[in-house]
């Protein structure tokens, strides 16, 4: 039983009460439903996994979004965490591809720049560059509207400008301090659609 608590109470946001209320819930439910929740998770673990393309998590080596041949692959999103993919998917409204940055530069909690995955975003803008004219390609910022998510953006601006594509942001219809995966989808939908180009203050 301490052994399960301790499993428990190491996932985030789950306290210790919380975390033995829930196994002495399991405890009450037969073999078999207990066996298909752990057998799950052993198969969340061993099947599923992160595009090494965009890193958004996939069961095989390429995402369904970046192996989709109808997707606009000259658009990138880039965002902070799978969880913005799946808030931006569920609009309906953005036909292109993601680069999922796995974070965002915050010295408080201790997140540099060497910490996200800024260089394979190079890397896929050189690609990029590479086969088509710069003009034709448009990296869009999709980060929290917060001093963290903005710091980002700079830093990736200035990072990615030497390649010469066009750079857009959200259109505001996110309030500032507002993070992806808590905005409604027609607010969303509303800001994917109404992106404009980002600017340095």
């Amino acid at each position: 039983m301490e052994n399960a608590v301790d499993a428990i109470h190491s996932l985030p946001g789950v306290g210790r009460r919380s975390a033995l209320r829930l196994a002495l819930h399991l405890l009450k439910q037969d073999k078999e439903s207990v066996h298909q929740f752990t057998g799950a998770i052993n198969a969340l673990c061993d099947n599923v996994c992160y595009c090494r393309e965009c890193g958004m998590i996939s069961d095989s080596d390429l995402c369904s979004i970046c192996s989709d041949g109808g997707r606009l692959h000259n658009q990138l999103c880039v965002v902070e965490s799978v969880q913005d993919v799946m808030s931006i998917e569920n609009t309906g409204q953005y036909k292109g591809v993601y680069h999922v940055l796995g974070g965002i530069i915050s010295p408080i909690n201790g997140t540099a720049p060497s910490d996200l995955a800024i260089p394979q975003l190079k890397e896929r803008l050189e690609r990029l560059c590479a086969n088509s004219q710069a003009q034709n390609i448009e990296v869009i910022f999709a980060l929290p509207a917060d001093v963290e998510g903005e710091t980002t953006s700079f830093y990736i601006y200035r990072q990615i400008s030497q390649y010469g594509v066009t750079v857009t942001t959200l259109a505001r219809g996110l309030g500032f301090g507002d993070a992806l995966q808590y905005a409604d989808a027609l607010t969303l939908g509303r800001s994917i659609a109404s992106r404009q180009p980002f600017q340095q203050r």
